[in-house]
C-alpha cells in the first residue's frame, strides 16, 4: 500500500478521473492503464500506424499552435524525449523540465496542483513524472488541461510504457491468447504493473511473474486480474516458463533489494536462456538494462526492444492527437 502520506492511486470511485475519462471514445487525461477500453486500444494501435507514416514523410504541422508542458519531478531521458519528438513531430512545441522537484518553487512547498492549475494556463497538454504515487491523479483533477502520467512513484503506474509495449506485441501477433512473463522487481515496477492491467482486457491471456519472493508483483494487481479471470502463476525461475512463453518482458533488479544478490544471473537473459525459448517469441524491455539482459541477446531477432523505443515514439504521438483532437 503506498505511504499514508500519498494520494492513493486508486481513490474513491466517486472521485476518480476514470469515472470522465472515458467518455465517447475520447480522452480527457491519461492517468493508469485500467481506463482504457478495448475499442480505445485499437483506436489509439491504428493511430499510431498512421503515426509511422506521418514521421516517415518527416511530420506535419497540424498542431503547430499546441503545447506540451513536460513536467518531471524524477530524471528521465527516454520518456522525456519521446514525448518531446512526438509533439515536435505533430508541429508542436514544448515546455521542459527536467529537474521540476528541485528547481521548482515546490522546494518551498508549492503543491503540485497549484502548479499544474498555473502551468495549464500556458499550455495544451501537460506530461507529468511525479516523485508520488498517486501524483499524476492529483495532477489531473485540478488542471484546465489535459495531464499524462510519464510515471508517477515507487510502484505506481507508467500507463504510456505499457501502451507502447502492447503495441510492439499488436504490431507482431494477436493480443488474444497470449502468454507472458514479466520478469523482475515487479513490487515496484511501474511499467509491470501497467502492462499486467492491459494484458487483463484481452481474451485467454496468461501471465507468470517471475520474480525473487521478496519482490513479487503487489496484491493489488493479483486481485484486479483474479476479478477479471486472467490466469496468472507466480514463479521465482525463469526456467520453469521460458520455453512456452510467446513474450518475455524483462525488467531490472536493484541488487540491494534483495537477500541474496549473487543469485540475480537466474533472472537474466542471456545465450543460454535464448536457446530455450520459442523461436518466435518476443523479448521486450522498458529500459534501461543492466546485467539482466546481457547485450549479446541484441543481435537475436527475437529482442525487440529497441524497436519497442521506436514505437513509443508513434504512440505518444497518437495519444497527443486522441487528447488535443477534441472537436
Amino acid at each position: 500500500m503506498p505511504d499514508a502520506t500519498f494520494v492513493p492511486t486508486h481513490p474513491p470511485a466517486s472521485d476518480r478521473v476514470e469515472s470522465d475519462v472515458v467518455r465517447d471514445m475520447k480522452l480527457r487525461h491519461v492517468v493508469e492503464s485500467q481506463q482504457f477500453t478495448v475499442p480505445m486500444l485499437m483506436d489509439l494501435f491504428n493511430r499510431s500506424r498512421g503515426m509511422e507514416r506521418v514521421v516517415a514523410r518527416g511530420g506535419t504541422l497540424d498542431y503547430q499552435n499546441r503545447i506540451m508542458a513536460t513536467l518531471f519531478y524524477q530524471p528521465s531521458t527516454r520518456t522525456r524525449f519521446s514525448f518531446e519528438a512526438a509533439m515536435h513531430r505533430l508541429g508542436g512545441r514544448v515546455l521542459s523540465t527536467e529537474h521540476a522537484r528541485s528547481f521548482s518553487s515546490e522546494i518551498e512547498a508549492e503543491q503540485v496542483e497549484d502548479s499544474i492549475r498555473i502551468i495549464g494556463s500556458y499550455s495544451d497538454v501537460i506530461v507529468i513524472r511525479h516523485h508520488e504515487e498517486g501524483g499524476a491523479w492529483r495532477a489531473a483533477r485540478v488542471s484546465p488541461v489535459p495531464v499524462i502520467n510519464a510515471g508517477d512513484g515507487n510502484g505506481g503506474q507508467h500507463p504510456t510504457q505499457a501502451l507502447l509495449d502492447m503495441y510492439t506485441i499488436y504490431r507482431e501477433r494477436p493480443l488474444d491468447g497470449l502468454s507472458v512473463a514479466i520478469i523482475g522487481e515487479l513490487d515496484k515496477g511501474r511499467t509491470a504493473r501497467s502492462l499486467a492491467y492491459l494484458l487483463a482486457k484481452f481474451e485467454r491471456v496468461k501471465i507468470f511473474f517471475v520474480s525473487p519472493p521478496e519482490l513479487q508483483m503487489k496484491p493489488d494487481i493479483l486481485e484486479y486480474l483474479d476479478e477479471h479471470g486472467v490466469h496468472y502463476q507466480l514463479e521465482s525461475e525463469i526456467e520453469r516458463v521460458i520455453g512456452e512463453v510467446d513474450v518475455v518482458y524483462q525488467t531490472r533488479i536493484r541488487p540491494e533489494r534483495v537477500t541474496d544478490a549473487r543469485g540475480l544471473g537466474r533472472f537474466a537473459i542471456n545465450s543460454a536462456v535464448l536457446r530455450k525459448m520459442k523461436s518466435d517469441a518476443m523479448i521486450l524491455h522498458p529500459l534501461p538494462r543492466t546485467v539482466e539482459l546481457d547485450k549479446t541477446v541484441d543481435d537475436d531477432p527475437r529482442a525487440l526492444y529497441f524497436r519497442q523505443a521506436v514505437n513509443g515514439l508513434y504512440v505518444r504521438m497518437a495519444l497527443l492527437t486522441m487528447l488535443l483532437d477534441k472537436d
